[in-house]
């Protein structure tokens, strides 16, 4: 986003975001969530357009922005990678040129390549660009969700013990949690999986890191577990069965949290591989409320770029 003083452009990562700047969107996308369900929501955009770039496949987030936009009264168009000019050999910044020449004013981007929205941003002459995931760098509207969710079921973010397991080093989910758990004062950001699964020693300085799944759960006030993304790995060093008894988060495991410890998942969850489905369908599971969260997470996004 921008400076301080000045109306955001685009969004493409939590880091250095700010906590006013977050708090800010927290609280509209509960003041959405809040007139969507009285049913007294106005078309906040209509007459703007809103496309989704999305190069990898995704079924929450491309679901989401589409239903965050129309909800606002937005054109949607799901721009159809497979039968695009991009598979004729025209570069992404042509493409971007291209459709912006039509008017568009939002483009929600996914890609497997870190730093692809942000090369776009850099290019896009007026319209707004929000990252929906690139490669393992950022996640900025999943990282808003969860601090909407955690917030919305602990009535805080400051002060809190969170634990987020499993896949750390392909994770964006991941990094963008802690830049938002950081930002808005999170007692202590615990990391934890393999050796082979976390990231490199210098990359969260201020994350406590463990191997012990045991020792990383103990006391905690929020878990987030992670998939593991067997797409982004060369191969997995170890069977499902052994992955689950050391990091999955079953029943017994979860009494070493705090008796009111959330469960979180971005989701898609392989149960009994990151969690046992007695822990994704029990009470202190937030999954489903963070698929909700997502609508109006991004509502609140789209609404800050495009109502500026």
């Amino acid at each position: 986003m921008s400076k301080p003083h000045e109306p955001p452009r685009h969004l493409l990562t939590l880091q250095d975001l700010g906590r006013e700047r977050i708090l800010t969107l927290l609280d509209r996308a509960a003041g959405l969530r809040a007139q969507f369900r009285a049913g007294a929501l106005p078309p906040l955009l209509a007459g703007r357009t809103v496309v989704n770039l999305f190069f990898e496949p995704s079924t929450r987030t491309r679901t989401s922005f589409e239903l965050a936009a129309r909800r606002l009264g937005a054109l949607v168009v799901n721009f159809d990678i497979a039968s695009s000019s991009t598979s004729k050999g025209e570069t992404l910044e042509d493409t971007l040129a291209t459709l912006e020449a039509m008017d568009a004013d939002a483009f929600v981007v996914r890609h497997k390549e870190n730093g692809t929205p942000a090369r776009l941003a850099a290019h896009a002459r007026r319209a707004a660009v929000l990252n929906a995931g690139d490669g393992n760098h950022a996640h900025p509207t999943q990282g808003l969700l969860d601090l909407l969710t955690i917030r919305d079921r602990k009535g805080r973010v400051d002060g809190l013990t969170v634990t987020i397991c499993g896949d750390v080093r392909h994770s964006r989910v991941a990094r963008s949690d802690v830049h938002g758990l950081a930002a808005l004062g999170a007692g202590e950001i615990r990391l934890c999986g393999p050796a082979a699964l976390l990231p490199a020693a210098d990359e969260f300085q201020h994350c406590r890191v463990f191997e012990d799944f045991d020792a990383a759960v103990e006391g905690a006030d929020v878990i987030v577990m992670l998939r593991l993304q067997k797409e982004r790995m060369e191969r997995l060093a170890f069977d499902e069965d052994t992955y689950f008894a050391r990091y999955g988060l079953d029943a017994k495991r979860l009494t070493r949290a705090r008796p009111d410890a959330v469960v979180m998942h971005p989701g898609p969850m392989n149960r009994g591989v990151e969690i046992a489905s007695e822990v994704a369908d029990g009470a202190q599971s937030a999954v489903l409320e963070q698929v909700a969260n997502g609508v109006f997470a991004r509502m609140a996004v789209l609404e800050a770029l495009l109502r500026r």
